[in-house]
C-alpha cells in the first residue's frame, strides 16, 4: 500500500496465515555513478550515466527472503516521491507485502555512490524518511508483529525504533538483529537478539563499546558477545563462511562457504541474514539455518548488484 495516511492499527491485517518474516528497516534508492577517479576537494570530475537501484538493508533483506519463498512483509518509511515508488514496486515484484510501508515525513532515503575502475566506492547516505520511522509507528503495527514468526531489524533506522521493535515482539517470535552500521546497543536489545548477526568489524566495535577485548578469532568474538546477553550469535566471515554460537548449549560451529567466483559482494550480507531468518522461522536449528544462509550469500556474490543478485531457493546449490 502506497499512501500518505497516518499509521493506524487498522492498516495491518495479520490474515489467517502468519508471515514467515517481518523486516523492520531501511529502504534507500542507490544512486550510482562510475568515475575514473574520485574528485579531490573542490574538484569536479565527469562520470558515467546515473544508475538508480533499489537498496537499503531492510528492503534488501525483504526482497532476498521473498525470492527464497518466505512470506515476507516490510515495515519501513519512504518519501512520497519517485524513489519511494521505485522501492515499493521492487518489493512487490519480489512478492513482499508492502501494505505496512509508510509514506511521507521526508524524501526517500538515498545513497550517493561513486565507483572507480578498481571497484572501490565512496558512499554518502542521506537517511531521509528512514530517520522518520518512529517508535509510534512500531506500536501502531501490533497486529503485524503478532502475525510474524521472525522479526529482522538493522541499524539504518533510529536506535529508539530498534529498541521499540525488540519490545514489540509477540510471545514466541524471534528477533534477528544485524547491527549495521554499528552503534552502541542497549542491554535489553542485546538480550532480545536470537541471533545477533555480526561481521568482524561489527563484533569488534560492539565489544569495544562494552569495554571488552575482542580477542583475535571469531570464536572469541562470539563467546564474548554471548556473555553480554544475546541468546545466540552468528559471525559472518565472507568467503570463510560463518561461525555460530548458542547460549543454549554446544560449542561454536564453523560453517564453511562453497568456493565461488565472486563478482560483486554488494548485498551479500543482507541475503545471508534474510535466508538465516527465514530458515529459523521454519524451525531449523541455528547451525542448519546458517549453513543454508552461507550458500545463499555465496550465490549472491556471483552476480552484479544487490537485489538483482539474490537467488531463489531453486538456485541455491545443495551442500
Amino acid at each position: 500500500m502506497y499512501d500518505n495516511e497516518d499509521p493506524a492499527p487498522s492498516r495491518y491485517d495479520p490474515a489467517p496465515s502468519r508471515y514467515d518474516l517481518l523486516v523492520v528497516g531501511s529502504a534507500n534508492a542507490d544512486l550510482v555513478v562510475g568515475v575514473e577517479r574520485r574528485p579531490a576537494p573542490g574538484e569536479t570530475v565527469l562520470g558515467s550515466d546515473l544508475v538508480v537501484h533499489p537498496g537499503g538493508k531492510g528492503a534488501n533483506q525483504a526482497v532476498a527472503a521473498a525470492r527464497l519463498g518466505a512470506r515476507t512483509a516490510l515495515l519501513a518509511r519512504v518519501g512520497d516521491d519517485a524513489h519511494g515508488r521505485l522501492l515499493c514496486e521492487s518489493q512487490r515484484a519480489a512478492g513482499v507485502d508492502t501494505g505496512p510501508v509508510l509514506v511521507g515525513g521526508a524524501p526517500t532515503g538515498v545513497a550517493l555512490i561513486t565507483v572507480d575502475p578498481s571497484g572501490d566506492n565512496s558512499i554518502v547516505v542521506s537517511p531521509g524518511a528512514n530517520a522518520r520511522l518512529t517508535p509510534a509507528d512500531i506500536r501502531a503495527a501490533g497486529p503485524l508483529f503478532a502475525a510474524a514468526r521472525i522479526v529482522s531489524v538493522q541499524l539504518e533506522i533510529p536506535l529508539e525504533t530498534v529498541a521499540e521493535t525488540a519490545r514489540a515482539l509477540a510471545p514466541g517470535t524471534r528477533l534477528v538483529l544485524n547491527p549495521s552500521p554499528p552503534a552502541p546497543l542497549p542491554a535489553d536489545v542485546l538480550a532480545a537478539c536470537d541471533p545477533l548477526v555480526v561481521n568482524e568489524h561489527e563484533a569488534r566495535y560492539i565489544l569495544g563499546i562494552l569495554g571488552q577485548d575482542a580477542g583475535s578469532a571469531p570464536q572469541d568474538w562470539a563467546g564474548a558477545l554471548l556473555a553480554h546477553g544475546p541468546r545466540s550469535v552468528v559471525v559472518t566471515l565472507g568467503a570463510g563462511g560463518a561461525l555460530v554460537a548458542d547460549s543454549r548449549g554446544g560449542g561454536p560451529v564453523h560453517l564453511p562457504s562453497p568456493k565461488v567466483d565472486a563478482v560483486d559482494t554488494t548485498g551479500a550480507g543482507d541475503a545471508f541474514t534474510a535466508a538465516l531468518a527465514w530458515r529459523l522461522g521454519l524451525g531449523e536449528e541455528l547451525a542448519e539455518a546458517a549453513a543454508f544462509a552461507v550458500r545463499v550469500g555465496a550465490a549472491a556474490v556471483t552476480r552484479q548488484g544487490a537485489q538483482a543478485s539474490f537467488p531463489t531457493a531453486q538456485e541455491v546449490a545443495a551442500p
